[in-house]
């Protein structure tokens, strides 16, 4: 008798009123919006716009989604085209059913479009936005759960997952949790790559590189203890061999664009930080001086200038004043004038000085 479990919901869909909220898709939604939100803050402090993310993601959200349904259908094609399937439901993505795989290779092609359309380098922008695809995985993850799917084998753990649901083969009993254990490895990866980032200054796609080869490298155990139905080549299951390949292909990218395009790029949005938004009025963090600083030095220039013409006016005004004797320069007070000089000035010598000392002898 198991002791404890993690109980599965009675049904995956919530009414409220006549509307619907499928678990799964508010799941999807949820994750989305933690993506934009994360991609967007960290978007700013590599310096770009802020809703530059949300801008780029209308574009790769809507690619992702088909693409990951489209991988999805084509590797469990006998779900929907098979005998007694009707295969609309095919179309039918609110009743589960994502491969990550397309939705991440779709997802990057929309994204591209949408890089493009801003000439934003997209490797910069899969660097932002990296982490918050872990995290938004992690959430989309208790879709599953509602949906009482893709767990694992069975088990009497105390955090095995109780599914009570017999359709599409299932047997009630309770089982390893696999959404729970990759929901967790999702948020270890997206912490990994915010500290790799911070600690390596990475760029030029090798933080979003990190991130698939972290969620890979989990993937491919997480996988290996699913029982559901599925594809096998050479004993394993057909996406633990798609986690292999592009593990790999993602650690060759980190090697091989660390060697030609070292540290993080310069400028990631053209335009940004060009004098637009209350940025431009503060001091830059390498101590270049803003609008508001020039200012003050015009300012400061003009004060400088009027100085100098009252100098030359008192100049002027004091050789005009006694033709012909050149007036020792000296100080001026705040008004311009010539300060007064300290030293009293010599009194005229009357004349019998001037007539030497035998002239008063006489007398």
């Amino acid at each position: 008798m198991e002791l404890a479990y993690i109980p599965s919901p009675s049904s995956g869909v919530l009414y409220l009123g006549p509307v619907p909220l499928r678990g799964y898709a508010f799941c999807i939604i949820i994750g989305v919006f933690v993506a934009v939100w994360l991609g967007n803050k960290r978007w700013i402090a590599r310096g770009g716009r802020a809703g530059t993310v949300a801008d780029i993601a209308v574009w790769a959200v809507p690619f992702g989604l088909v693409g990951g349904r489209l991988y999805h259908v084509i590797t469990d094609y006998q779900l929907y085209f098979s005998e007694g399937r009707d295969w609309v439901d095919a179309f039918k993505i609110w009743e589960g059913g994502l491969g990550i795989w397309g939705a991440i290779a779709l997802g990057a092609l929309g994204a591209w479009i949408g890089c493009r359309r801003r000439g934003i380098p997209l490797p910069a922008y899969a660097d932002a936005i990296a982490p918050g695809i872990a995290i938004a995985q992690a959430i989309g993850r208790w879709g599953n759960w509602f949906n009482q799917e893709l767990y694992g084998r069975e088990t009497d753990l105390p955090w095995a997952v109780e599914i009570t649901s017999s359709a599409d083969g299932r047997m009630p009993g309770t089982y390893h949790p696999t959404f729970l254990y990759e929901s967790l490895w999702c948020i270890g990866v997206a912490l990994l790559v915010i500290w790799a980032d911070r600690r390596f200054n990475l760029g030029h796609g090798r933080a979003f590189a990190l991130y698939v080869a972290g969620y890979c490298a989990g993937r491919f155990w997480i996988e290996y203890m699913r029982v559901d139905e599925a594809h096998h080549i050479l004993g394993l299951r057909l996406n633990n061999w798609t986690a292999v390949l592009v593990f790999l292909l993602a650690v060759l990218y980190i090697v091989l664009s660390a060697r030609k395009r070292p540290g993080r790029e310069a400028v990631v949005e053209p335009g940004a930080g060009d004098g637009e938004g209350p940025a431009a009025d503060a001091k830059t963090a390498d101590g270049k001086t803003t609008d508001g600083d020039a200012t003050e030095k015009d300012a400061s220039a003009e004060e400088a200038s009027a100085e100098d013409a009252a100098t030359d006016d008192a100049t002027d005004t004091g050789d005009s004043g006694n033709p012909g004797k050149l007036d020792k320069p000296g100080k001026l007070d705040k008004s311009g004038k010539p300060e007064a000089s300290g030293e009293p000035e010599a009194a005229e010598e009357p004349e019998e000085s001037r007539d030497g000392a035998g002239s008063a002898k006489k007398a």
